[in-house]
């Protein structure tokens, strides 16, 4: 009785330690959980979200910008010599009215006169510091531009213009023209975006100057370095075109990502506090441990269930092929998972390579099975001497392997292909002083984004039995597609 209490003690203490560290390692890997979801997924989704929102707004005026210069009326009023002023006006007017611009304007490059759809506005003038963006509208090789300036039609409100060139009917520069949008447009998504997500949102220029926020700003500064907590890596966000940092605000983590909007040639700043996600963590791991002690007593009495079932599920998981020390095909799964997801984060290319051993039955045969599994491990020696740190090879079968290679291209991975084959045809396997030659055959295709992995496995299977086919001991690639969004 008295050794049965002292294993319960034991086991009680054992239960209560493990309890306790795995519930204080769950709440820490929970919390670095959580910041990798911000890092990588909050944080950019809600950065993408708002860019792709802007360019769904800019699609219209673009559109209505781009009618107006190819507009016949106005290359002809030009052409005519700008006779009737009020005609100019009234065509601005209704483009302003029909799509529910802010502005509409057009410039002529022959008398310099600004025109609006409340009539003329002034003659631009080169020498004028706001006129400038006509000239350089004027210059630009590009038939279009988007850029924010204060309107002065419109009380030098902040306004996103889109500039268009007008060419006469033949090819010759006459103007400039387009329409304005209210910058308060984006200012509206920015608050959606605060309420909805509970993050700060503001932009910045390549100075740091803070030039658009909500109605509502968390932050009554002007410039980057003012934030709290952002002086530090102020100068790194302006640096560079996109990014993501963390940093501490009155004891708070802190994430943030920005990235350049070229249609601005502004900055875009999304931030987020962990604190209340870290709470709710922070409150399941006290709730863990309040119930330690009643989950401890039924352990107990599983003890021996809970350990046998315990083992079979770390045998299930195992993830190394024991004869070569490569993943196994189970491991693959989780590791090709995971590639999917980081190629539609990052759009890189992924390239495949399956082979197998040419005849390995008759190794078997005439050597014996312990000669096979030596020719095995030589030829996964052989292909990992070749294989970069990145690249990951896997036992798919019995005389099955396959590789995965990120950011290679399919040439390049139908060299390394025939890299590693030639190699196999040159390097025999030692086994108990004899030498015994194999070949292997493969199959090369590269990984396309809108398909799953079942369909790429069944195409790089039937490239490599089109290699068996035509005789074995060859490298058999597919032939290129171009798909749209995918690079070659």
């Amino acid at each position: 009785m008295i050794k049965k209490n002292r294993l319960i003690f034991i086991l009680s203490l054992v239960l209560i330690t493990g309890f306790l560290t795995t519930s204080l390692a769950s709440f820490f890997v929970s919390r670095a959980s959580l910041r990798s979801q911000i890092a990588y997924h909050e944080l950019p989704l809600t950065s993408d979200n708002i860019y792709s929102e802007i360019q769904r707004d800019l699609l219209r005026p673009i559109f209505i910008s781009s009618t107006m210069a190819n507009d016949t009326f106005l290359r002809d009023w030009v052409i005519g010599g700008e006779a009737d002023p009020e005609s100019i006006t009234r065509y601005l007017r209704a483009i302003k009215d029909k799509y529910n611009t802010f502005t509409a304007f057009f410039v002529s490059d022959l008398s310099r006169i600004y025109y609006h759809a409340d009539g003329i506005l002034k003659t631009v003038k080169e020498s004028e510091e706001r006129d400038r963006w006509y000239f350089r509208v004027r210059s630009m090789t590009s038939e279009n531009e988007i850029n924010i300036d204060p309107d002065m039609a419109n009380k030098d409100s902040m306004t996103i213009f889109i500039n268009f060139k007008v060419r006469d009917y033949l090819d010759n520069f006459i103007g400039a023209t387009g329409v304005g949008l209210r910058v308060g447009a984006v200012k509206n998504l920015i608050e959606r975006y605060q309420n909805n997500y509970n993050r700060d949102i503001f932009f910045i220029d390549q100075k740091g100057n803070i030039t658009l926020t909500g109605s509502k700003p968390s932050y009554n500064c002007k410039h980057l370095k003012e934030i709290p907590g952002i002086s530090s890596i102020a100068d790194k966000i302006l640096s560079n075109r996109e990014g993501y940092y963390t940093y501490k605000r009155n004891g708070q983590m802190i994430h943030l990502t920005s990235r350049f909007i070229p249609e601005f040639d502004w900055i875009l700043v999304v931030e987020q506090t962990e604190e209340l996600a870290v709470k709710k963590i922070f409150k399941t791991l006290m709730t863990n441990l309040g119930i330690c002690a009643v989950i401890t007593l039924v352990v107990l009495l599983l003890i021996n269930l809970t350990f046998s079932s315990y083992q079979k599920r770390l045998e299930e998981m195992a993830t190394i092929d024991k004869l070569t020390g490569i993943l196994n095909r189970q491991a693959f799964d989780l590791v090709m998972d995971e590639i999917i997801k980081d190629i539609h984060r990052k759009e890189y290319v992924l390239s495949v390579i399956l082979f197998d051993i040419d005849f390995f039955k008759e190794i078997n045969d005439e050597f014996g099975h312990l000669a096979g599994d030596a020719v095995i491990q030589n030829i996964v020696e052989i292909a990992r001497s070749r294989l970069r740190e990145s690249d990951v090879l896997c036992r798919w079968g019995g005389e099955e392997f396959l590789i995965l290679l990120k950011e290679c291209s399919l040439e390049n991975a139908f060299s390394l292909a025939e890299g590693i084959r030639k190699e196999v045809g040159k390097s025999p396997t030692l086994y108990k002083g004899k030498k015994i030659p194999a070949a292997i055959s493969l199959g090369v295709c590269r990984y396309r984004p809108s398909e799953d992995k079942d369909a790429m496995l069944s195409r790089v299977d039937n490239l490599l039995y089109v290699a068996k086919q035509n005789g074995r001991n060859r490298t058999e690639k597919e032939v290129p597609l171009k798909i749209l969004g995918e690079k070659i």
